[in-house]
């Protein structure tokens, strides 16, 4: 049978790809969105009828920030076709030309909507003249990538985009078995407090039934609670549909691929020879063992969905790194804050830190993080939890107590020597050095001493400081005898 096609939108943030599928979906999802950004991973599914009948279209909705690299790269791999948006307004931006590099990487064919035509600053030919400028060729501008200009607000183009689509997924060869045992690619997981653990799925191939098992690497579940992108029970699913099962033994990694088996035995043995995927570890900086006090910051990522958590690692990644601390993740998962979460980071010498996004903190677990000087922090929009995680690394990161030169004085001649007390005449050859700094004593580059200056003379008058350039006298206290030609160096400590 000929299947449906996927679509994975993608594109530069802000540039109308929700907006676009709001008005082919007529739902308005931006407005519940937090920063007006789409965060996670959604799958919808539509319909458009022309003139050969009335077609379904699975759309894949991936968010434009940067951090969600992995999400848009795991919409494009279960995609058969593309929509690339980008706003006539803007023209081609940074996250438009990572879409363009992903999509060629999955080696599928894609679109190039023109969002926002009926904006007051929207120029077409300016925008294709920007995107030609980085090599994605047009038709009609020496390549053979389609385009059309769409308005989200008034519907002008969708009915095209929707034509060419459909083109593409029959240019394609799209076919399915629909006889066969459903199989396809999660894209999405999470926790659901009441219902348990739930993942979002592609059916690629096949069809989904009642009363059958899904596996995915060490997880399964059995098919009794199927539910429509609408979220609405349903008994079948055929091929290219998205639907949600709940009840999964452990959360499906997301991107893992799936499959149906008739019976819990068989999913049973499945998942025993299943080996776990090995999540990637963030790179720790190399520490150099010189550089002073340092410190391991543990921290552990709590989300609403598996993929946003991905964005949250990838946010810290782009942190710059500290040679005297070390931020490592412990643990990652979905749903609400816990007590366990906080006692894993909180059970060391240094409290860490527990992150959560679009999710909440039990009441329990506020209480034992307040105990155990946890700081627990939740966040709606991912450049918010950067910001705040910056300024926390930096408040928290050791400080180290460090020299830095001040001036540099050549001693021309001793004149006295009493206890701790020495007069002696210089010049200063670099900065300048004043009274009551300390000072060290340096012997062809070698330190001999420290003290301090108690006492400073320019022309026979008593002065506070003497600049580059000026001979002088100076009283010191030190308790060890300098000699002519030896260097003063004075300096302050600072902590950095």
């Amino acid at each position: 049978m000929e299947r449906s096609p996927i679509v994975a939108v993608v594109g530069h943030i802000d540039h109308g790809k929700s907006t676009l599928l709001d008005y082919i979906r007529k739902t308005n999802t931006t407005d519940k969105e937090a920063g007006g950004i789409t965060q996670h991973l959604s799958a919808y599914e539509a319909t458009h009828t022309n003139a050969s009948g009335t077609h379904r279209i699975t759309f894949l909705d991936t968010p434009g920030h940067e951090a969600f690299r992995a999400m848009r790269s795991r919409g494009l791999e279960v995609a058969d076709v593309a929509i690339l948006v980008v706003s006539a307004e803007d023209g081609a931006k940074p996250q438009t030309l990572e879409a363009v590099k992903l999509i060629e990487e999955t080696k599928i064919p894609y679109i190039v909507a023109l969002t926002k035509i009926d904006k007051p600053g929207a120029d077409i030919e300016k925008a294709k003249m920007s995107l030609l400028e980085n090599g994605i060729y047009l038709e009609g501008l020496g390549g053979e990538i389609p385009f059309i200009g769409v308005s989200s607000k008034s519907g002008d183009g969708i009915p095209e985009l929707l034509d060419l689509i459909l083109l593409a997924g029959e240019m394609e060869g799209l076919s399915a078995n629909e006889e066969k045992p459903g199989s396809g690619l999660v894209i999405e997981a999470h926790l659901d407090q009441k219902r348990g653990n739930t993942a979002t799925l592609i059916v690629q191939d096949g069809s989904v039934e009642s009363g059958e098992f899904i596996v995915s690497g060490e997880s399964f579940a059995p098919v009794r609670i199927m539910e429509n992108y609408l979220g609405k029970a349903i008994k079948e699913a055929l091929p290219g549909s998205p639907i949600r099962i709940v009840g999964f033994s452990t959360l499906p990694q997301i991107g893992a691929a799936w499959h149906c088996v008739e019976t819990k035995k068989e999913a049973e043995e499945e998942i025993r020879t299943a080996s776990k995927p090995k999540e990637t570890p963030i790179a720790q900086t190399q520490r150099d063992e010189d550089a002073g006090p340092f410190l391991m910051l543990p921290i552990v990522i709590k989300t609403d969905f598996a993929g946003t958590g991905d964005a949250v690692v990838h946010e810290i990644e782009t942190l710059p790194k500290n040679e005297r601390l070390e931020v490592r993740v412990v643990g990652r998962g979905t749903g609400p804050i816990s007590k366990s979460d906080v006692e894993l980071v909180g059970s060391g010498a240094n409290p860490g830190l527990v992150l959560g996004f679009n999710v909440k903190e039990d009441r329990d677990a506020a209480q034992l993080a307040e105990r155990m000087g946890v700081s627990v922090q939740t966040f709606d929009i991912i450049y918010k939890l950067k910001e705040w995680l910056a300024s926390e690394i930096e408040t928290r990161r050791p400080r180290a107590a460090l020299e830095e030169k001040t001036g540099s004085a050549k001693i021309l001649k001793v004149f006295s020597v009493v206890k701790n007390k020495v007069v002696l005449g210089g010049r200063v050859d670099e900065g300048a050095i004043s009274e009551g700094e300390e000072i060290k004593i340096m012997r062809r580059e070698i330190e001999i001493g420290r003290g301090s200056i108690t006492g400073l003379q320019a022309n026979k008058v008593d002065v506070k400081k003497v600049e580059k350039g000026s001979e002088f006298g100076a009283m010191l206290k030190i308790d060890f005898e300098p000699a002519a030609g030896d260097t003063i160096e004075s300096f302050e400590v600072v902590t950095k």
